[in-house]
């Protein structure tokens, strides 16, 4: 291995005494792969295993917590013991790797699909009419953080080392948090600490069911985004107070979701700056942070850590398109690294057949593909 590359593969201890062997992280991949009742189907398994061999954690697909929050075709499950098979599969697969293997725990709130959810509801925070979804009464709130709580506690029989609380991309967690889609004014809604009583409440629960269930070398993580667009979005200023509240919970990580790891804040903080500089001086040490956002090659890997505004960094896009990534990096041969999809060759890749039809389309959270001149950021 080029000796320059030795600071991806320094350990780091979280402050539950765990070591993660470097700092590399699969970022979580959504693989329309699972069956329609969330358990791992066989192409899911193949895109799975070797994968990952060499990085420090690895963190699962957006697994869904309660049965009306589905966002996507073939999404795994962690709802009841019917799921702990496929869970403790995911997760053997993940230590045989040798990485730490993190659960992340979703619900789609109004980006749920209907056509998904067999007749239930399509629930968020508000009504919202371009979805269709109907307001969460106070009780079905009640029950979907003890949902969240449960996907953890499944998540410890099933032998994962932790969990990630899907916090990020607009899902059910942003949306109680943003006052775009937060529009109640109960106690779950209106001023920003109310906005913040959702998130910050299945962050208590999941951290009481680790307390009561595992030891505390399981971690606990949250994802969030940082900023959204419109007028009553959330701003760098609203994702400061998030961090504030999350830097005090006994949590072991923080992950943004980005597209790009150098992109400026829109708004809310001095917009010279990059959204990645800016969280990590807010987080000031209290917790490490996990950066992702377009780092294909090696040295783009590299200079993102060299940077000092994350502790780790997580990929996704590139992990697609090389299924061997450490093993280049460490056996010097990071030219070999690829940077698009050749569509002529599936085979190479093991990606999942719905994944690899989604790729096809040149979508812009997918590996850019070979020859595509319009692949871009887009307004995120």
């Amino acid at each position: 291995m080029n000796p320059k590359y030795a600071p991806l593969f320094a350990p780091y201890t979280l402050n539950n005494g765990v070591e993660v062997h470097n700092r590399l992280v699969v970022a979580p991949m959504t693989h329309y792969a699972s069956h329609d009742d969330g358990s791992i189907s066989e192409e899911e398994r193949r895109f799975l295993t070797d994968r990952f061999d060499g990085f420090g954690m690895f963190i699962a697909a957006a697994t869904l917590v309660s049965p009306e929050g589905k966002a996507f075709i073939g999404q795994p499950e962690a709802i009841s013991e019917k799921d702990l098979p496929s869970l403790r599969e995911v997760a053997s697969i993940a230590k045989r790797q040798g990485a730490k293997a993190i659960l992340q725990i979703h619900h789609g709130g109004n980006l749920s699909i209907g056509e998904l959810l067999h007749g239930k509801d399509i629930v968020a925070p508000s009504a919202d009419e371009k979805s269709g979804a109907r307001a969460l009464t106070g009780q079905e709130i009640t029950d979907l953080i003890a949902a969240f709580a449960n996907a953890a506690h499944l998540a410890i029989q099933a032998g994962f080392d932790g969990v990630e609380i899907h916090g990020a991309n607009n899902y059910l967690i942003q949306q109680f948090f943003s006052g775009q889609s937060n529009r109640r004014t109960d106690e779950w809604g209106g001023s920003l600490e109310k906005r913040l009583r959702f998130p910050l409440a299945i962050v208590d629960a999941v951290v009481k069911m680790k307390q009561q269930y595992a030891s505390s070398d399981f971690i606990v993580g949250y994802r969030f985004s940082p900023e959204e667009p419109g007028e009553r979005g959330l701003t760098m200023s609203d994702t400061f107070a998030l961090i504030d509240a999350l830097v005090d919970k006994p949590l072991q990580y923080l992950h943004v979701s980005l597209w790009d790891f150098y992109k400026k804040a829109r708004r809310g903080a001095d917009t010279s700056l990059t959204r990645m500089q800016l969280l990590h001086q807010r987080i000031g040490g209290k917790l490490p942070l996990i950066g992702v956002g377009n780092l294909f090659t090696a040295d783009q890997i590299l200079e993102a850590s060299l940077t000092g505004w994350a502790e780790f960094i997580a990929l996704g896009k590139t992990v697609m398109m090389n299924p061997d990534l450490v093993r280049l990096i460490k056996a010097g041969e990071e030219d070999k690294i690829v940077t698009a999809i050749d569509p002529d060759n599936a085979d190479h890749y093991g990606i999942p057949d719905n994944l690899w039809a989604q790729n096809m389309q040149r979508l812009a959270y997918l590996p850019p593909v070979k020859d595509d001149k319009n692949w871009q950021s887009p307004d995120i």
